[in-house]
């Protein structure tokens, strides 16, 4: 299977076609350049495909009982290969399961927290307005008590003031507790 004949036709061809066009210039000269290293390449091509398929042809012939002996090493090597593949798929699926309780797990934490923190938030926002209401009813305590005229309807706000400010404290430190609480939960939980 040469190629150097048939090619080397149609490429004086097709010089000859480019001199008429172009006048003969230097661009014919790099073009006859091109087309001659080209068809040397495809002469190298064409030598070294004969030398590779006859090299194949008298491999195949000598090496038989080989083969075959390749083959059933080859057959020992995939399985192996699918084995290890398949524990570290099953790797994979634990781990991702295990990635899935977590996110939920973690999920479901942010989720209470969030709750505590705006519970919380609430109960700072209701304790402060009570701290300013308390301040009031002092001012106007201590000035009845300047002018010797304490009257129980002021008397009687304070108290109620300052008790609603116990009530939010307490209510601050159940939070707290439960806060405790639902952290040590899990922990227990896990002890036990």
């Amino acid at each position: 299977m040469r190629f150097a004949p048939a090619r080397a036709a149609s490429a004086i061809t097709a010089r000859q076609g480019l001199k008429k066009r172009n006048g003969g210039t230097d661009r014919m000269n790099d073009i006859s350049e091109l087309e001659r290293r080209i068809l040397y390449a495809l002469e190298r091509i064409d030598i070294a495909t004969a030398q590779l398929g006859e090299g194949a042809a008298a491999k195949v012939q000598e090496a038989p009982v080989a083969n075959s002996i390749d083959i059933d090493v080859l057959k020992a090597e995939l399985e192996a290969e699918r084995l290890a593949n398949a524990q570290l798929t099953e790797r994979v699926r634990a781990i991702k399961e295990k990635q899935e309780t977590m996110v939920v797990a973690l999920e479901k934490k942010v989720g209470r927290l969030t709750q505590q923190l705006e519970a919380n938030g609430t109960e700072l926002q209701h304790q402060r307005q009570l701290n300013v209401d308390l301040t009031a009813i002092n001012r106007k305590l201590s000035e009845a008590a300047r002018t010797g005229l304490i009257d129980a309807e002021t008397l009687n706000q304070s108290m109620e003031t300052e008790l609603a400010a116990l009530r939010v404290a307490r209510s601050a430190e159940m939070a707290e507790v439960e806060e405790i609480m639902a952290e040590l939960r899990p922990l227990i939980g896990e002890v036990a």
